[in-house]
């Protein structure tokens, strides 16, 4: 794999270890974790150059915790975060499967926002960003898993600010509409974008993901790629497979066929539906059985012909809404057999306990359905499962459209899990598919699942890491350091004929909402004072803003000014203002009517007027509608403006129409063609500003304000660095 990742420790935090301690007669065990991201990982940790960090499940005495760590740091590569039952009761019972969990999943019925399991799921992800600032290394490549953690990427972010930082989301990601009744919203989407890198199993979470940064952060993303500050983060989709090959091995073996044989003769020539799922209410049990019934009720002829395993793993037992699901479930087993059953016959084999692997996949091979029917699920692993234990090829699995995994395993019988109709309508088709299409479908799947399996999945999302780290340091060689700051301030002592060309909005002062609030303050006019007092400089505001504003708000300033990109330019406090061009208006008439009709259509944007340029404003609109409509209109404008003088520019939540034949380039060129400059400067933060880079000449310092492809050389991060380095310039001359 590239970018020596083979070097590099890799550091797993998940909430659980890949092994659970134990207190068992006054001693501790150590077993193997079972279930989650431990189960699905563990293998790969062993076989790897990596470190866990997690909970080990047990509340440690403090005399123990010693002991604990040496023993896990050394047997096991892993190393524990303590938590107090307090934590446990508040973080794990409370926040994260009282909130997260449900809200997620779309039950925000079940959903309880308590202040107190907020603080104790703050406190919990504090306590693991200590352990990884703790032992984590420079080169470290630490990978943070699932709903537990979504606060501890930011966490190491400030601890940590040059770490390598991915994050998976093992659970769906809701809608806006769901996501935004989470009173603590905002802090989770901080929290994830201290990674480099944030994961999904399907394209629709990402989307979600990315939709709730544009509403509430108004982060928009270009192709997943989102800039933070002075970061990029990247969002990307890896649906998690499964460790193929050990369960078709599992399948294999003598073990398992011998319990295949034994437990065929216990159900005869029966045809066999196998449901395997934690006793959970995301996964649509009930729902399950109901559809069962009316298969039954419909299909008479299949009495006493099939069989359903029903395997119901418990979870969350001290949960009021998990007691209430099983007392449920047991009732409908219990009138279903009580209805059906016959002298030799029970319609349900009701198991309510946790299978052991090999007991599992036994009961996969008997099978010759998979009923797999969650109401939503991030991924569904028991899908994927079942499917790779075909050994001759035949079953049918019936998936549920709402998991994750109905996304890759198309050849199923994909179901609406809320529509009985449809699934009882499955289970049939199933029961009756030819032996050659079950085949025909299983070995299709089996293929995709074996090209993207476990390993494949887990080293791509570690080289994507990776690529977005090299990407970051690519852009990193472009930030005006100490060290081109020192050369830059050097040069400009030395020289005796300055030019420095400034853009002014997004540059020397943040853009606003409303443009009118844009207006210079007192420190800013200062530093325009203090550099346009050197009698070596020669200092000009290039800007779209008109030139009536430019006049009022640098009025007396002895500077140059040019306005709306270049139609007027004014090289003095005592100059008149010219035009670079005879222009004309006719064209506003035809054009303003597009540019009012989809303000109408778009509330909260508005029609700015200059004497040579029309723009539209839809900074303080709803982000996802403007994104639409803005698409529209620039392609009614392009269209409309087609062979014409006139362009089209899409700016920062503007688009603006003006002569082509004006821009910041060419009025810079008015100064620049002089000639006599042996420094020159252009700075600005917008994609009309790439006119002026492109005119400067090769020795001259161009710096756009942000990340982002640009011609510019060098950038900075904001318009206070900008001002910071333009004072950093005024200081040296002052101490000369």
């Amino acid at each position: 794999m590239a970018h020596n990742r083979d070097q590099r420790r890799l550091l797993i935090v998940s909430n659980r270890l890949p092994v659970t301690i134990e207190r068992r007669r006054k001693r501790l065990s150590y077993r193997p974790s079972v279930g989650g991201v431990a189960t699905g990982l563990g293998g790969f940790h062993q076989q790897h150059n990596s470190a866990w960090v997690g909970w080990p499940g047990i509340v440690a005495e403090e005399g123990e915790k010693e002991q604990i760590a040496e023993r896990l740091k050394s047997q096991f590569r892993s190393y524990p975060v303590f938590l107090s039952r307090a934590h446990i009761e508040g973080y794990y019972h409370g926040f994260t499967n009282k909130t997260l969990w449900p809200l997620f999943h779309y039950f925000p019925q079940f959903a309880k926002y308590e202040a107190s399991e907020w603080k104790a799921y703050l406190e919990v992800n504090r306590l693991f960003g200590k352990r990884v600032s703790e032992i984590a290394q420079p080169d470290d490549i630490i990978w943070i898993h699932d709903y537990h953690l979504m606060l501890l990427p930011g966490l190491l972010r400030r601890s940590l600010p040059k770490a390598t930082i991915g994050f998976f989301l093992h659970i769906p990601f809701p809608s806006l509409d769901i996501f935004r009744l989470l009173p603590w919203r905002k802090e989770i989407l901080q929290g994830l974008l201290g990674a480099d890198l944030i994961g999904f199993h399907t394209f629709d979470y990402a989307r979600h993901f990315l939709s709730s940064l544009l509403r509430l952060h108004g982060l928009a993303h270009e192709m997943g790629q989102i800039t933070v500050g002075n970061r990029l983060v990247k969002v990307d989709v890896f649906p998690m497979g499964i460790d193929v090959r050990r369960f078709q091995a599992e399948a294999t073996s003598s073990r398992t066929e011998k319990e295949v044989r034994r437990l065929r003769r216990k159900a005869g020539n029966r045809k066999i539906i196998l449901s395997v799922d934690r006793l959970d209410y995301t996964k649509g049990i009930p729902e399950r059985l109901e559809a069962f019934e009316l298969f039954w009720e419909r299909h008479p002829e299949w009495s006493q012909k099939v069989t359903l395993i029903l395997v119901a793993v418990p979870s969350r037992t001290k949960v009021e809404s998990y007691r209430n699901l099983k007392r449920q479930v047991d009732e409908m087993v219990g009138r279903i057999n009580g209805r059906y059953s016959t002298a030799g016959w029970v319609p349900i084999w009701y198991l309510y306990r946790l299978l052991p692997l090999p007991t599992l996949v036994t009961y996969y091979r008997i099978a010759d359905v998979g009923l797999v029917t969650p109401l939503r699920d991030g991924m569904n692993l028991i899908a994927k499962e079942f499917v790779a234990t075909r050994k001759e090829g035949k079953g049918v699995l019936i998936l549920s459209e709402l998991a994750g995994a109905s996304k890759e395993l198309g050849e199923a019988l994909i179901i609406n899990p809320h529509n009985r109709e449809e699934t009882a309508q499955a289970i049939e088709e199933a029961l009756t598919m030819p032996d050659e299409e079950q085949v025909a479908r299983n070995r299709t799947m089996q293929r995709r699942l074996s090209r993207y399996d476990l390993l494949h999945w887990a080293e791509d999302f570690i080289s994507g890491l990776l690529e977005v780290k090299d990407l970051q340091r690519e852009l990193e060689t472009r930030k005006l350091s100490v060290q081109v700051m020192n050369r830059l301030t050097k040069l400009y002592q030395e020289s005796s004929h300055r030019l420095l060309l400034l853009d002014y909005d997004g540059t020397l002062v943040p853009l606003v909402e409303q443009p009118s609030k844009a207006k210079p303050d007192a420190a800013l006019l200062s530093l325009l004072r203090g550099l346009a007092a050197t009698p070596q400089n020669t200092v000009v505001l290039i800007s779209g803003r008109d030139r009536q504003t430019m006049e009022e708000w640098f009025k007396g300033l002895k500077i140059g000014l040019v306005a709306e990109h270049g139609v007027w330019m004014r090289e003095g406090p005592t100059d008149l203002w010219r035009m670079m061009e005879g222009l004309s208006l006719e064209w506003k008439e035809w054009i303003k009517p597009v540019l009012e009709k989809f303000v109408d259509r778009l509330p909260g944007s508005f029609v700015e007027e200059k004497e040579y340029s029309l723009v539209c404003h839809y900074r303080r609109a709803d982000p996802e509608l403007a994104s639409l409509r803005a698409k529209e209109l620039m392609g009614t404008l392009t269209a409309l403006t087609a062979n014409t003088e006139l362009e089209v520019l899409q700016g920062s939540k503007v688009i603006e129409v003006k002569f082509a034949s004006v821009n910041k380039g060419r009025a810079a060129l008015s100064w620049i063609g002089g000639g006599g400059f042996d420094f020159i400067l252009g700075v600005g933060d917008d994609w009309t500003d790439e006119d002026l880079f492109k005119a400067l000449p090769e020795g001259a310092y161009s710096v756009k304000v942000g990340l982002g492809t640009s011609n510019a050389k060098f950038y900075l991060d904001s318009p206070e660095d900008v001002r910071q380095l333009l004072k950093g310039l005024i200081a040296k001359e002052m101490k000369r």
